[in-house]
């Protein structure tokens, strides 16, 4: 049974490795404007860097550990995932640098071309020639390894030029060239020829006979280390140093870890690559051979240049002014009427940062209270916090320093709060606080009365126009108390054991979406209909993915959006027949996390900040929250219906775990260009077109109805 069972799990690295290949799949896409297929290109490698950082970085320490521990859902070793991971990523590597070619060729024709040497003449060689000697050499720092030279510290995703020297007298020796000094261009212009560039690392590699002028160069290669980015923060927490000061600690020491993967591009023979490994201790199956540049950040500056041609880019889109909120009406006296839900990146953020600008100066307001996990570079939530702390209100905030690659940026943003006069905390000893929980406290006509935002996306005016987040505000007073527990809990450095309307992990999320999948169960036994919809960005949750299958084999009919790392196979007979997986990879970044269980009258429905993966419900501190009017419960369904249609870019998970383009005879259907068009359309006439207005509801479902 157990075996039989194990069919139905995927392993979550290669589950990551295939939905980053959906992103890859973007970049080749002839649909897709050219400029944007550029960006999924950059934003496939960025994803691969992190996960190499963190993923394989954990890998790593896991099989130094302990090398006989295994995956739970396929029995595979440390050892045996990081084969598996080293072999698929180089087939996507080979599929990459396809793609990118492609995209040159394409981008000659918009007069875009990214040369070589081969490609100049005489005359611009020697213009280059004479740029190299008097703009990049004098910045250079060559170093050549021997006895009184070490081998250098390499930094993580800095490109080196690496040549193997040689003279009459002397073995071979590496000289190393750091080519990303962040002093000189790295798209360098050709004068004479508009539109051409050379990357500044292919002149340097191209000039390294007057760097090493005593030597011959028999051999020379780019290279771009990534190292281990994972680290465990209370294994090395020192009692002296306050926690922010530990954070920076924690940072510095992330720079300095193992590297994991080692690329070139420039065929090495066996022995020089075999030394390039001995000195940074990796093995050979770690270096990866790449056709393509090895850092393509400078597809921003491709963008940029082509910029005034709107054609090779997405039509622009503005985040719209919610048809449910009155501009003119104080959002406190709204969200007091009735709940307000705002869907990103359709709908604007600035409701919210209107109701926190209120709150700031409202004489009723007693405090707020919010908790911070990655922040715009130039918020304005913060600057409504300090705004009320500055009017009197008592503001608590928690910032989670442990936002991985934002940290630098939360405790710079945590300072400012204090120095401000904010009650700052940050984070919990045991757990990431990864909520994302806003309350607002009252004193009203002699009592206490609270608004609460509850959102499944971070407090982030810039990811808010680029992810599809979901942020419901309610004066609901179980729902505020519940809040209120929340903060008190954190506040005492503690956790919630239990709630009555919030799922809030640790302790109550993932037993109690258990024990919701098991009512649905229950309900086929009493012939009664069941039903799961779950949208999230990951699933890893084994617990969860047993009572999943149990609940298939009852006959529940379960239907899941799944955008990233899925260790649940679908359709599989017998065992998971009843389950239907998507993912949709497009413009937008699927963000948004709903549940939905029943149908009908008993029909639950939550919004989250928690994914199912073990991390998220058991050890970090979530917030799912219950929707109870019965408007936004129709809202967030139909939403969740039209995902489930989307035909252009869904893809829907075979029972072999493959992922395939959902082909239909329909129209096609792009629910994130659909959802953009509805928010248009409300916000022409946003006053006469709320939720309430049964007519839209009708003419709502017809469009849906008529593209199936």
């Amino acid at each position: 049974m157990k075996d039989e069972k194990r069919v139905c799990f995927e392993n979550r690295e290669l589950s990551w490795l295939q939905f980053n290949e959906r992103v890859l799949e973007e970049a080749a896409d002839s649909s897709v404007p050219l400029c944007e297929r550029l960006s999924f290109l950059s934003i496939f490698q960025s994803n691969l860097d992190e996960f190499f950082m963190v993923r394989v970085g954990s890998l790593h320490d896991q099989m130094l550990l302990s090398k006989e521990e295994r995956d739970n859902k396929t029995n595979m070793t440390a050892q045996e995932q990081i084969a598996a991971i080293l072999k698929r990523t180089k087939e996507l590597e080979i599929k990459k640098d396809q793609i990118y070619f492609k995209i040159l060729d394409l981008l000659e024709e918009q007069g875009v071309h990214i040369i070589n040497f081969q490609a100049l003449s005489k005359k611009e060689a020697e213009h280059l020639e004479d740029y190299f000697e008097k703009e990049i050499a004098p910045l250079l720092s060559s170093i050549v390894v021997g006895k009184k030279q070490p081998f250098p510290f390499l930094k993580n995703k800095e490109i080196y030029a690496v040549a193997v020297l040689s003279t009459k007298n002397e073995k071979e020796k590496i000289g190393i060239v750091p080519c990303t000094q962040g002093v000189f261009e790295r798209l360098i212009k050709i004068p004479s020829r508009e539109g051409n560039f050379m990357l500044a690392e292919e002149l340097i590699l191209h000039f390294l006979p007057k760097v090493f002028k005593n030597y011959k160069i028999n051999a020379k290669s780019l290279i771009r280390v990534t190292r281990n980015a994972d680290i465990d923060t209370e294994q090395i927490y020192d009692e002296d140093l306050d926690y922010r000061e530990h954070m920076e600690k924690v940072i510095k020491k992330r720079k300095k870890l193992s590297p994991v993967r080692l690329e070139h591009t420039r065929e090495l023979d066996g022995i020089t690559v075999g030394k390039l490994c001995a000195y940074m201790k990796l093995k050979k199956e770690q270096t990866f051979y790449s056709h393509a540049p090895i850092d393509l950040t400078f597809i921003s500056d491709i963008r940029d240049y082509l910029r005034k041609n709107e054609n090779l880019f997405f039509q622009r889109r503005i985040p719209q002014p919610s048809a449910f909120v009155e501009s003119q009406k104080s959002m406190i006296e709204q969200i007091e009427q009735r709940d307000i839900l705002l869907s990103y990146p359709y709908e604007s953020m600035k409701p919210f940062l209107v109701l926190l600008h209120q709150a700031a100066i409202d004489p009723d307001v007693v405090s707020i209270k919010m908790t911070l996990y990655r922040l715009a570079k130039e918020s304005k939530i913060v600057n409504a916090l300090i705004e009320a702390v500055e009017n009197g209100k008592q503001v608590d905030v928690l910032v989670e320093l442990k936002a991985r690659f934002d940290e630098e940026n939360n405790i710079e943003w945590s300072r400012r709060l204090e120095e401000a006069g904010c009650h700052v905390i940050y984070g919990l000893d045991d757990y990431k606080v990864h909520s994302k929980l806003c309350l607002i406290t009252m004193r009203k006509r002699g009592k206490i009365e609270y608004i609460t935002q509850i959102g499944t996306g971070n407090y982030n005016e810039n990811t808010a126009k680029l992810y599809t987040d979901l942020s419901l505000m309610t004066a609901n007073t179980e729902i505020g108390q519940e809040a209120s527990e929340i903060f008190q809990a954190i506040a005492l450095g503690e956790v919630v054991e239990e709630a009555e309307h919030l799922l809030v992990a640790p302790k109550c999320l993932q037993n109690k979406i258990l024990d919701l999948i098991r009512e649905e169960m229950e309900k086929v036994k009493r012939g009664e209909e069941a039903y799961i919809g779950i949208k999230i960005n990951s699933l890893t949750d084994k617990k969860i993915i047993d009572q999943l299958i149990k609940a298939s084999r009852a006959g529940v009919k379960i239907e899941m959006i799944v955008r990233g790392i899925c260790c649940l196979r679908s359709k599989i007979p017998e065992y998971t027949e009843n389950i239907r997986i998507i993912s949709i990879v497009g413009r937008y970044l699927e963000h948004s996390r709903i549940f939905i269980f029943g149908k009908g009258e008993k029909e639950k429905i939550y919004i989250s900040s928690a994914d199912l993966m073990t991390r998220n419900t058991v050890r970090r501190l979530e917030v799912a929250t219950p929707v109870y009017d019965a408007d936004i419960k129709n809202r967030i369904r139909q939403m969740f219906q039209t995902m489930l249609q989307d035909n252009v870019k869904a893809r829907e998970q075979m029972a072999d775990g493959i992922y395939k383009r959902v082909k239909t005879e329909q129209e096609p259907l792009n629910c994130q260009e659909f959802f953009y068009e509805q928010a248009y359309e409300r916000a022409g006439n946003p006053i006469a077109k709320k939720i309430e207005n049964e007519s839209e509801k009708e003419v709502i479902l017809e469009k849906i109805t008529d593209k199936k």
